[in-house]
């Protein structure tokens, strides 16, 4: 059974940093690209960011530009998310995702790109 479990999130102050992970098992997620997206109440579902499973793409929304990197860990099957000088309009339900096509550098933004998803993590951020 395939599974993303996503942790870390929580309520934080204004300014202060979280540290999401997204823990995968059930299939081998090695060469699949993973992505971040986020959907606050009321909202779409939005692109946070991605990563190729080579690292050596990595894309962000503008809204994150500089405050967020994604990383992953493929020995552990783990992709990251740390979220720095965290604002109040992040607030948002984050969810984990990775596509089942394998592409080499790509890293895609589309969501309808990810075929597996996570439960997501909710993540509060207060002002």
């Amino acid at each position: 059974q395939v599974q993303l479990v996503e942790s870390g999130g929580g309520l934080v102050q204004a300014g202060g940093s979280l540290r999401l992970s997204c823990a995968t098992s059930g299939r081998s997620f090695s060469r699949s690209a993973m992505g971040w997206f986020r959907q606050a109440p009321g909202k779409e579902r939005d692109f946070v960011a991605a990563i190729s499973w080579s690292e050596t793409t990595l894309d962000y929304a503008d809204s994150v530009k500089g405050r967020f990197t994604i990383s992953r860990d493929n020995a552990k099957n783990t992709v990251y998310l740390q979220m720095n000088s965290l604002k109040p309009e992040d607030t948002a339900v984050y969810y984990c995702a990775a596509t089942r096509t394998y592409y080499n550098n790509y890293a895609p933004r589309p969501d309808d790109e990810y075929a597996y998803w996570g439960q997501g993590t909710q993540v509060t951020v207060s002002s």
